[in-house]
């Protein structure tokens, strides 16, 4: 990761206002650089998964401004779907197509939004199928397969695009914790291969193993960044100190 390389995404003064007066972030600004993993904790309703939502724009910032690269992200002229096609995401939920097979999942963006053949698409299922050790599951329908299987599907239909960037939201929190393990090796092989990532988990010790950077929020404000060794080894924040123990509890 080069010092001087532009950074994939970039938040600046970012606030989500929702209808009530709720105030889930307020003036949150960090940056990612290629090959980053940043890893976003903090307790339910800290605002993680709404900044994750404001990145790929499933919702939209009351102030701000997000890029990917040179691109203003929340800018009403830039092409969404474009965007989300360079910005992987992958829900707590799985959001696949419950009435199509694994393999017609991971080739629907290829072919709607890419344009490919089938051919060409089935060719790169395949390959990210394979990545993520699914692919005697082709044939099979979501709800043939369990959750942890699920959500290693929705790792490779995003994968498929082949992003800029990846993003988590919570991947294993619907999940059986005997299911878990598979989903987090499968997410540390892409953190092997260099892929960028912006992870939202509850996973403590995941955060602390597979992230170069950790930014723990409080009630929407980022209250304590930095490497994975000094947030944990040695943590300045009180509240991140009453927030770990917790967690680790």
């Amino acid at each position: 990761m080069s010092a001087g390389a532009l950074p994939i995404i970039r938040v600046q003064n970012l606030e989500k206002v929702y209808p009530g007066n709720v105030h889930a972030v307020r003036g949150v600004s960090f940056e990612v650089r290629p090959k980053q993993v940043v890893a976003i904790i903090g307790s339910s309703g800290s605002g993680k998964s709404t900044v994750l939502r404001c990145i790929n724009r499933l919702i939209e910032p009351t102030e701000g401004e997000i890029y990917l690269e040179e691109v203003k992200i929340n800018d009403q002229k830039t092409d969404i779907n474009k965007i989300r096609s360079e910005i992987g995401m992958v829900f707590q939920s799985f959001e696949l197509f419950a009435h199509l097979r694994v393999m017609e999942n991971v080739t629907l963006g290829l072919r709607k939004v890419r344009g490919y053949s089938r051919t060409k698409a089935e060719e790169i299922a395949r390959k990210v199928l394979e990545k993520v050790d699914m692919l005697d599951k082709l044939e099979a329908f979501p709800g043939q397969i369990s959750g942890g299987q699920m959500q290693r599907v929705a790792i490779a239909r995003a994968l498929a695009m082949n992003p800029k960037v990846m993003l988590f939201d919570e991947p294993t929190s619907a999940l059986d914790p005997e299911l878990i393990g598979s989903v987090l090796e499968s997410i540390k092989a892409l953190v092997n291969e260099g892929m960028t990532m912006i992870i939202v988990t509850h996973e403590i010790g995941f955060a602390r193993e597979v992230s170069n950077k950790v930014i723990f929020l409080h009630e929407g404000l980022i209250e304590s960044e930095g490497p994975p060794q000094e947030m944990f080894g040695n943590p300045e924040s009180e509240r991140f100190r009453q927030f770990l123990s917790k967690a680790l509890h």
